[in-house]
C-alpha cells in the first residue's frame, strides 16, 4: 500500500545521485537556484577563509581557520569551515559561507544516498567528480561574486594512501600531490609548507605544520583568523585513516596551537625549515 502522503517519484526506485533526484522533484532546494539582481554580491554575506590540507603516511589531515569576514568587517571569529563528508572523506569550504555550508549538506547527502541506493560507497575519484557538478551548479551564483571553492580530501581505501582535491569556480577538479590550501590566505600557507612539509611526517607533526603555515596565513592575510588566546579559539582539524576520520579534540589542538605560539614569541617569522637532508634527519 502507498502512502497517499508521498509523490510516486518519492516511491520509486531511482537514481543513485540525490542531487539529480532533487534537480527533478524540487529544482528550487539547489544551491545556486535563487534569482539575484545584476551585479555584485560578494559583499552581501559573509566569507570564509583559510583551508589547509597535507597527507602523511596513511593517512591526510585537513583543517581551517574560525574567521569569516563580511568586506572589512569581521562576521564571525568562530565559524567552522571543516564538516567530514562520509566516513572517509572531509571537505572544507572558502568563499561564500552560507551557499559553501549549504553545498556541503549536500554533499553530504549525495553521498549517503549513494550508498544506500547502491549498497556501496563512490571512490575517492566518485566523490571528487560529485563535488565538482555541485559546484558548476554554483556557477551564475559564482559570477555574481557568490563562488564557493572548497577544498575536499580524504582516505583512499583502495590505493590506501590520502588523496586532495582542488576545484576551480567552474567544477574543474585538480588532484594536489602532499599539501594544497585554498582562500584568501592560501598563498601565505602553501608558502610555509613548501618550507616545513616532509613526506615523512607522522599525523600530529602534520598537524603542527598545518597550525604553522594557518599561522603563517593569518600574520598576512587580514581575512583569515590566527589563534584567538583571549577567547581560546583554535583551528578546526580533522585526520582522516584507514580507521576512518576524527576531528581532532578542541584541547590536542589547543595544546599544538600553544606550542606554536610560544615558538613565534623567539622566531617571530616561524621555524627554520631543513636546508639538506642530513639537517632534515636530525
Amino acid at each position: 500500500m502507498t502512502d497517499p502522503r508521498l509523490p510516486a517519484a518519492y516511491l520509486r526506485p531511482g537514481v543513485s545521485s540525490f542531487a539529480d533526484f532533487l534537480r527533478d522533484q524540487a529544482p528550487d532546494l539547489l544551491p545556486g537556484r535563487t534569482g539575484l539582481p545584476q551585479g555584485s554580491a560578494a559583499d552581501l554575506a559573509p566569507h570564509a577563509t583559510t583551508i589547509v590540507a597535507a597527507t602523511f603516511p596513511g593517512g591526510v589531515v585537513m583543517a581551517g581557520d574560525r574567521r569569516a569576514t563580511m568586506g572589512n568587517i569581521i562576521a564571525q571569529r568562530d565559524i567552522e569551515k571543516v564538516f567530514p563528508a562520509d566516513e572517509f572523506s572531509a571537505v572544507g569550504i572558502a568563499g561564500t559561507a552560507g551557499l559553501a555550508v549549504e553545498m556541503v549538506r549536500l554533499f553530504q547527502t549525495e553521498l549517503e544516498h549513494y550508498e544506500k541506493i547502491e549498497g556501496s560507497t563512490l571512490s575517492m575519484d566518485g566523490k571528487a567528480n560529485r563535488l565538482a557538478a555541485l559546484i558548476r551548479n554554483n556557477l551564475p551564483m559564482a559570477m555574481q561574486g557568490l563562488a564557493v571553492v572548497p577544498l575536499f580530501a580524504g582516505y583512499d581505501v583502495h590505493a590506501g594512501q590520502g588523496r586532495i582535491f582542488s576545484y576551480d569556480v567552474t567544477g574543474g577538479r585538480y588532484e594536489e600531490t602532499a599539501f594544497h590550501s585554498v582562500g584568501s590566505g592560501s598563498m601565505f600557507a602553501r608558502g610555509a609548507l613548501k618550507k616545513l612539509y616532509r613526506h615523512d611526517l607522522e599525523a600530529e607533526q602534520c598537524v603542527e605544520v598545518i597550525v604553522q603555515a594557518l599561522y603563517d596565513a593569518a600574520d598576512d592575510d587580514s581575512a583569515t583568523g590566527g589563534p584567538d588566546l583571549t577567547r581560546r579559539i583554535f583551528p578546526v582539524v580533522h585526520v582522516i585513516t584507514e580507521d576512518g576520520g576524527t576531528r581532532m579534540p578542541d584541547a590536542d589542538v589547543a595544546a599544538i596551537a600553544d606550542r606554536v605560539i610560544e615558538g613565534r614569541m623567539g622566531r617571530p617569522d616561524g621555524p627554520a625549515a631543513a636546508l639538506t637532508t642530513e639537517e632534515s634527519g636530525r
